[in-house]
């Protein structure tokens, strides 16, 4: 009784395999392009994908805009002349 049932099973396992199409196999070289559009990445014409996800023009390297650089002004005050044996520190003459 083992028996039987252990061929009738595989039977039905082999039988079943051949007819079992979860996904039809295309044959090769069939390239079937006529229902598909094909999009820039979903940026639209013109425009593509970056290194980080974002749109970005396809054509050529774009400048690089860097802010300028802000220095304070040079400010040069005038010299301040003290009398003989007295000398300028911290906003008056000393002795």
């Amino acid at each position: 009784m083992k028996n039987l049932f252990a061929v009738a099973v595989l039977a039905a396992t082999i039988s079943g395999a051949g007819a079992a199409g979860a996904m039809p196999l295309a044959p090769l070289g069939a390239a079937d392009t006529a229902g598909v559009i094909q999009v820039a990445q979903g940026c639209g014409p013109g425009w593509a994908r970056g290194p980080y996800g974002r749109c970005r023009p396809i054509y050529g390297p774009r400048p690089v805009y860097r802010a300028p650089i802000y220095r304070a002004p040079v400010v040069v005050a005038p010299r301040r002349i003290c009398p003989p044996g007295t000398f300028w520190r911290a906003g008056r003459c000393w002795r």
